[in-house]
């Protein structure tokens, strides 16, 4: 989240002081993302450091106000124009925990994937209801059309995050039983394709950790 160009984009309406620029923050996003005051202050400091914004004096009660400056402008232009990158995605706890689960000794994944997905869904009808109560009234206000906007892609995260984990238990079933199928490994001579040292030099070694590491390196560029 930019918090950055957010306070930009709030300085392109006049001059703010710090207090005032986080309450128009967290009214403009119906305090999904919380700002402290020295949060918004270091912000502004370095937004002054690098020219964005200006000190603009005081107003009648002493606060020091700021304003956005020429630079600032072209950079806030800049931030709109361009799509947000999804080609470094940010670290998710979820994808990691599940990640980390999968072989953990003494972990269910099972029951780590359907405890989460009973809180996505309690949190996906939290933002429901939200939603029917900004839409009881028609949103004719900026802060409240902004809120909307908000809260319905709240909404479609959680709905997303519901299925993917609908996905992550199936495809945990079918792993499950073809595991079940596949000949045990013996330690002999004889043994068979399921014996894991015989796998890991045949002709084929290497390759899904190949595929894995292109995939991540499509990921990173």
């Amino acid at each position: 989240m930019s918090i950055r160009h957010g306070l930009l984009a709030l300085l392109e309406r006049g001059p703010r002081y710090g207090s005032q620029l986080r309450t128009e923050f967290e009214s403009r996003t119906g305090s999904t993302w919380p700002l402290n005051v020295g949060q918004v202050y270091t912000t502004l400091s370095r937004l002054e450091r690098d020219g964005l914004v200006a000190q603009d004096g005081e107003d009648d009660a002493g606060h020091a106000l700021y304003s956005i400056t020429d630079g600032g402008r072209d950079e806030l232009r800049s931030w709109f124009e361009t799509p947000v990158d999804r080609t470094s995605p940010p670290r998710d706890e979820l994808a990691i925990k599940l990640a980390m689960a999968v072989g953990a000794p003494g972990v269910d994944i099972r029951a780590v994937i359907q405890a989460q997905r009973s809180h996505t869904l309690k949190a996906m009808q939290d933002y429901t209801r939200l939603k029917a109560q900004a839409l009881a009234d028609v949103p004719t206000d900026r802060d409240e059309v902004a809120w909307l906007l908000v809260v319905e892609q709240l909404i479609f995260q959680a709905e997303a995050e519901a299925r993917w984990l609908d996905h992550c238990e199936s495809r945990l079933v079918r792993l499950a039983a073809a595991a079940a199928t596949e000949p045990s490994s013996g330690s002999g001579p004889g043994a068979g394709p399921g014996d894991g040292s015989s796998t890991a030099s045949g002709p084929g070694a290497g390759r899904g950790a190949s595929r894995t590491g292109r995939s991540r390196s499509r990921l990173r560029r």
